[in-house]
């Protein structure tokens, strides 16, 4: 029987998850792939393997393509989770000048590379288009990190600063 191997986006689609997520997962050595050139590839028995053990019942366990997938936890996992809640999420600057988006983005990196140990398992990516004059900024971490981001990115956007 040949084996199936699936991409990042292919997984993070079946479990519902984001792609970075599942990235985080291979980072982390919970999810094994291999690579293939420049992309990550899954073997449908890792991903099995990942599955059980990460409480994740799927239907057909041979047969990943159109399974229902339910996530479970029991009452061990639910403890370890407590305060365990992540958000993603991209923050769409528009009329962003190149000055402005030096002033905002090395304030950003100033706040990440501080010793603060709210930063330590949080995430920042940031991305100008000059000739749209946008900036995104990505964020993932906890609630706390991303509401005090997202609070100090209100502030350096306000028109008085720009």
């Amino acid at each position: 029987m040949e084996e199936k191997f699936y991409t990042i986006d292919q997984i993070a689609e079946k479990l519902g998850m984001h792609h970075k997520t599942i990235r985080k997962f291979i980072t982390e050595g919970k999810l094994r792939a291999n690579k293939v050139g420049k992309q990550w590839r899954i073997s449908g028995q890792d991903l099995s393997i990942f599955m059980e053990n990460n409480n994740v019942n799927v239907s057909n366990k041979n047969e990943v393509e159109n399974e229902k997938i339910e996530f479970s936890t029991d009452e061990v996992e639910i403890k370890s989770r407590i305060n365990k809640i992540n958000v993603s999420t991209v923050i769409d600057i528009n009329e962003v000048s190149m000055e402005e988006y030096m002033r905002i983005s090395n304030t950003l990196i100033a706040i990440m590379n501080s010793k603060d140990s709210k930063m330590s398992s949080s995430t920042i990516n940031i991305k100008h288009y000059p000739q749209e004059r946008n900036l995104k900024v990505m964020l993932w971490g906890d609630m706390e990190f991303t509401k005090e981001m997202l609070d100090l990115i209100s502030i350096l956007t306000q028109s008085d600063n720009m």
